[in-house]
C-alpha cells in the first residue's frame, strides 16, 4: 500500500491541488484572481513541449515502424477508433437530450455573442482538407496549428526510414531528442499542484465566487445535468467497456495511471496543452510502446474529441428546444454528421467547440445567436468535455497498442 502511494504521490498532489484551487476561488474570489500568474506560467511550459512531443514523437514512432505498410495499418486503426468513438458519442448525447428536453421551456437570452463566433461564417470538410498542408510550419507552429505539424513529421520519418543507413544517425537523434523532451515534461509534473491550484482557483474566483457558481448551475440545472450525464456515459461506461474488451486492462487501474493528464486537462480545457503530460501517462506509466503513442496521442490530440462532438449535438438539440424548433428524422442525422465533422475540425483550445458549432446550428438553419444562452456555463462544460477527450485518446492509445503488439507476436 506505501509502494501504491508513493507512486501516485503526484497525482494526490495535483488532486490536493485542484481540491483547494475550488475552494479558494468559491470563498476567497479575489485572492484567487491574483494567483493567474502561477497558472499562466505552468500552462505556458505545457504549451511550450507541445510542439517539441508532437515532433520528435511522431518522427520516432514513424521510424520505428519501418515502412509505410505498417503505418498504413496502425493509421487505419487509429482513424477506425476515433471515428468509431466520436459517432457514439455523439448519439449518445442526442439520445440525452432529447429524452431530457432541457430547453422546453428555457427563456431564451441576449447574450452577446463573441466576436470570433459571431464573425464565423462556416467550417466545411473542404477546410479541414486544406489545412493539413501549411506552407509555413514555423508560423503553423506559432499558430498551434497542429495537423500540418503532424502530417510533416509523419513525411520526414517516412524519409529517413526511405534513405536506409543515411539516415540512421538522424533517427538515433531524435530517439534521444524524444527522451530528453520526455524527461522535460517530467521536471515540469513537479509543478503541476501548484500550477493547476492557480488555474482552477482564478477560473472559480473571476466567475464571481461560491454564490455565482451556484446560481450559474443553478440557471442552466437541466442543460447541465444533460451534458454531464452524457459524458459520464460515454467515459465511464463506453470507453471504460471498450478499454476492457478491446485493450484488455482494468478501466480503473489506467484511469489512476492517466489521473494527472484528466485533470491537467479539466484545469487547463485544453487537449493540445495536455499533451505532454498525457504522452508521459500513457508511455512511460501506462506501459504503452512509444511508437504507438508517439503517433495515436498527438493524433488524437487534434481530431479525436468525443466530448466536443457531443457536445455540439446536445448544444445544438437544445437551442432547437428554447426556439420551439422541431428537429425530426433527417434533421438529426444531419445534426449528427456535422457534429462529429465539427468535433473533429476543433481545434484542441479552450473553448474551441464554440466556434465549430456554428457549422451545426447553420446545417439544419438554427440561429447562431442561440449560442449566448449557453455561454456563461460554457467554461466549465468545456473543462469537462476536454478531459472526456484526453480519457478517449489515452484509451485508444492503449487499445491500438494491444492490436499492435499482437501483429508483432
Amino acid at each position: 500500500m506505501s509502494d501504491f502511494f508513493k507512486k501516485q504521490a503526484l497525482l494526490f498532489g495535483i488532486i490536493a491541488g485542484a481540491i483547494i484551487g475550488a475552494g479558494a476561488g468559491i470563498f476567497f474570489p479575489d485572492f484567487s484572481i491574483k494567483m493567474k500568474i502561477l497558472g499562466d506560467l505552468f500552462l505556458n511550459a505545457l504549451k511550450m513541449m507541445v510542439i517539441p512531443i508532437i515532433v520528435v514523437s511522431m518522427i520516432s514512432g514513424i521510424t520505428n515502424l519501418q515502412g509505410t505498410k505498417r503505418l498504413g495499418k496502425l493509421g487505419l486503426r487509429t482513424l477506425v477508433y476515433y471515428l468509431s468513438t466520436t459517432g457514439i458519442a455523439v448519439a449518445i448525447g442526442m439520445m440525452m437530450v432529447l429524452s431530457i428536453k432541457p430547453g422546453l421551456g428555457f427563456p431564451l437570452s441576449g447574450a452577446e455573442i463573441p466576436e470570433k463566433i459571431s464573425t464565423e461564417t462556416s467550417y466545411s470538410v473542404v477546410d479541414m482538407i486544406e489545412s493539413l498542408i501549411h506552407p509555413n510550419l514555423f508560423q503553423a507552429a506559432a499558430e498551434m496549428k497542429i495537423l500540418p505539424i503532424i502530417i510533416a513529421s509523419i513525411l520526414f520519418g517516412l524519409a529517413l526510414n526511405a534513405i536506409g543507413e543515411k539516415g540512421e544517425t538522424a533517427i538515433s537523434f531524435f530517439a534521444s531528442l524524444n527522451d530528453a523532451v520526455m524527461k522535460l515534461v517530467r521536471w515540469i509534473m513537479f509543478f503541476a499542484p501548484i500550477g493547476i491550484f492557480a488555474l482552477i482557483a482564478y477560473r472559480f474566483g473571476i466567475t464571481g465566487g461560491g454564490n455565482a457558481v451556484v446560481n450559474l448551475i443553478r440557471s442552466l440545472g437541466k442543460y447541465f445535468i444533460t451534458v454531464v450525464s452524457a459524458l459520464t456515459i460515454h467515459s465511464v461506461i463506453i470507453l471504460a467497456m471498450i478499454l476492457l474488451f478491446f485493450g484488455k486492462r482494468n478501466p480503473i487501474n489506467y484511469f489512476f495511471t492517466v489521473g494527472k493528464a484528466l485533470l491537467t486537462a479539466f484545469a487547463t480545457a485544453s487537449s493540445s496543452a495536455t499533451l505532454p503530460i498525457t504522452m508521459e501517462c500513457v508511455s512511460e506509466e501506462g506501459g504503452v510502446s512509444k511508437k504507438t503513442s508517439g503517433f495515436v496521442l498527438p493524433l488524437g490530440a487534434t481530431i479525436n474529441m468525443d466530448g466536443t462532438a457531443m457536445y455540439e449535438a446536445v448544444a445544438a438539440i437544445f437551442i432547437a428546444q428554447s426556439y420551439g424548433i422541431e428537429l425530426a428524422g433527417a434533421k438529426l442525422l444531419i445534426v449528427f454528421f456535422t457534429a462529429t465533422i465539427a468535433g473533429i475540425g476543433a481545434a484542441g483550445i479552450p473553448e474551441a467547440g464554440l466556434v465549430t458549432m456554428v457549422l451545426v446550428l447553420q446545417s439544419v438553419g438554427l440561429p447562431v445567436e442561440g449560442i449566448g444562452m449557453i455561454l456563461a456555463i460554457d467554461w466549465l462544460l468545456d473543462r469537462c468535455r476536454t478531459t472526456v477527450n484526453v480519457w478517449g485518446d489515452a484509451v485508444g492509445a492503449c487499445v491500438i497498442d494491444y492490436y499492435e503488439s499482437r501483429n508483432e507476436e
